[in-house]
């Protein structure tokens, strides 16, 4: 395989600087560019902080206005041939800051992107809030989330399973990312998903409003 370039964008919602959760998913995005370095490729790395765009989820949320900041994190996951999602867990769940986000994303944006996806916690309690919460939903927007999963409580930290665990994943994100299959199923399957009108960044518009369902549903009546 020819040397290739990557690009590998970091979705981090912890509130803190600096944070745990950006710790644990820059400790993911520095093993993915030294295997891919090892493989003969390059790999750039783009970082989404959250709270940084906080007010611009929120807005997009209530007047669905998508401003300059939070576009520019659009474009860097439309960008990605590879996504590391990392939230910490708030009350047993992905904090709302990071669901929010996941919210106003387009829902073809991310179709086949191979993800890593990776939560932190004050407990040992929460381990399971990456598989049980988040998977599903980035199985929603028809991600390729990678198997390994990432969970990391305090006493992780000093624990060579987590290491060992980082490893596994970013591995995993690597050779999806080598394989190329996110653009081979956009160039050869696209069409065979359902798409909602005006996703794909508003090109998805190939659907029929002159009928008699569609007028209806308009406030307007049947011919």
């Amino acid at each position: 395989m020819t040397n290739e370039t990557f690009r590998v964008a970091v979705v981090t919602a912890g509130t803190s600087d600096p944070s745990s959760t950006r710790l644990l998913a820059d400790r993911v995005a520095q093993r993915v560019e030294a295997i891919a370095a090892r493989h003969g490729h390059a790999v750039i790395t783009s970082v989404i902080e959250l709270r940084e765009i906080a007010t611009d989820v929120t807005t997009a949320l209530t007047s669905q206005l998508i401003t300059p900041r939070l576009q520019q994190a659009i474009d860097a996951l439309a960008a990605a041939d590879g996504v590391i999602a990392a939230t910490p867990v708030y009350k047993a769940a992905a904090s709302a800051l990071f669901t929010s986000f996941i919210h106003v994303l387009d829902n073809d944006l991310l179709i086949a992107k191979p993800v890593v996806l990776a939560a932190t916690a004050g407990t040992a309690r929460h381990a399971l809030v990456a598989d049980q919460e988040m998977r599903p939903l980035f199985a929603f927007l028809r991600a390729m989330t990678v198997p390994t999963s990432l969970f990391a409580a305090p006493e992780d930290w000093s624990d060579p399973a987590l290491a060992n665990r980082i490893d596994r994943a970013a591995v995993e994100l690597a050779l999806l990312m080598e394989s190329g299959f996110a653009s081979k199923v956009r160039d050869e399957s696209w069409d065979s998903y359902q798409h909602e009108f005006g996703s794909a960044g508003g090109t998805e518009v190939g659907i029929d409003l002159d009928t008699d369902l569609m007028r209806l549903a308009t406030g307007g009546s049947a011919a």
